[in-house]
């Protein structure tokens, strides 16, 4: 069941734009990109020491999200591996076919989301059995920049995986 906070038609036209696309993914053809490589030229990220930063007594957590200072379009349409953190959206049976992918442990749910510009929508065609929430992963698929919004945050980024794989922590 997806969010009734996402805007379905949006996120529809921005799962048949990567579609249309021919899918070229094999084992070694993507690009590797971290979180840095997301943000426009001279921007930096949220010092990890201010991202656990919560105001309890204000506002929910999504309204809290810091404005984003733009995108970055010089990977739409590439295979990219990125890695991140899993914040489910949508499942189907036991498996989620939607999440948000996060920079940091907490993103959306316990802390305020980061910009729009760190945040990526992930979907995918097989069901992805997730280990629990903020499961450590590496996805790989097709990237795009994309705006939709949902209860947790407003998201700058798309992408549809052809394959999820767990990332080694340490």
């Amino acid at each position: 069941m997806v969010s009734p906070c996402l805007d379905r038609r949006q996120l529809l036209a921005s799962i048949a734009a990567f579609s249309a696309l021919p899918h070229v993914a094999h084992a070694d053809d993507y690009i590797d990109l971290n979180w840095s490589d997301l943000l426009p030229e001279g921007q930096t990220a949220l010092p990890p020491v201010l991202q656990s930063l919560i105001d309890h007594d204000q506002a929910p957590l999504n309204t809290q999200q810091p404005a984003s200072n733009g995108v970055r379009n010089d990977w739409n349409g590439q295979v990219v591996r990125l890695p991140g953190f899993v914040v489910p959206i949508d499942y189907s049976g036991t498996g989620i076919t939607a999440f948000i992918l996060v920079p940091f442990v907490g993103a959306c749910v316990h802390v305020p989301p980061p910009p729009a510009n760190q945040l990526v929508f992930v979907t995918t065609g097989e069901p992805f059995e997730s280990k629990g929430l903020f499961e450590a992963v590496n996805v790989i698929g097709m990237f795009g920049v994309s705006s939709i919004s949902t209860h947790l945050a407003d998201i700058g980024y798309a992408l549809s995986a052809d394959h999820i794989e767990p990332y080694p922590l340490g």
